[in-house]
């Protein structure tokens, strides 16, 4: 199980790169939309061979649950990371404007960041644990599925340190900085 989830992981980023270079390098933005569509799929093998795989009797184990992790981050963040790499072919191949900077810290536009990238994380996290769900179903009655979720444990660990590292800090920052700019002498 662990040589699918990396062959899934190469895959995803081969296909990321071919659909990229296919859109900005060889200038035929179709055919590279097309291959993009075939990131998402690579996800869809994955689940399918792990259910398979636990369909067909395989004991649940932790690979089965880091499938589960790797399916529920790709789903949250994909799309994200597509649009930052695109950004980042277009403005190297085919002349697009350089990519956005992150809005400095301490600013409002910077928590809004954060935030926004930490409610992708607890998205990750959620499907995470649906698949989880979905796959311990499918190992049928009596069998232990513990294993499966062997690998959500440091997730909590994971979730608590990015809340308090950086949407929490960066609010501090940011009211902060909007007190100490509201009590200056005048």
């Amino acid at each position: 199980m662990l040589v699918a989830i990396i062959a899934c992981e190469i895959g995803f980023w081969v296909v990321l790169a071919a659909g990229l270079l296919t859109r900005y390098v060889l200038r035929r933005p179709r055919l590279g939309g097309a291959l993009l569509l075939g990131v998402p799929l690579v996800d869809a093998v994955l689940l399918v061979l792990t259910a398979v795989d636990l369909g067909s009797g395989a004991a649940p184990d932790a690979t089965h649950g880091l499938a589960a992790l790797y399916l529920g981050f790709s789903v949250a963040f994909g799309h994200d990371l597509v649009r930052w790499a695109d950004v980042r072919v277009a403005h190297r191949f085919a002349g697009g404007p350089p990519p956005a900077p992150a809005p400095p810290s301490g600013t409002s536009a910077r928590v809004r960041k954060e935030w926004r990238d930490y409610g992708l994380f607890l998205l990750g996290a959620a499907v995470a644990a649906g698949v989880l769900a979905g796959l311990a179903a499918v190992t049928g009655p009596g069998v232990d599925d513990s294993p499966l979720w062997g690998p959500l444990a440091p997730v909590g660990i994971v979730a608590v340190t990015w809340l308090l590292g950086w949407p929490v800090w960066e609010t501090a920052r940011a009211l902060s900085r909007a007190g100490a700019g509201s009590t200056a002498v005048r």
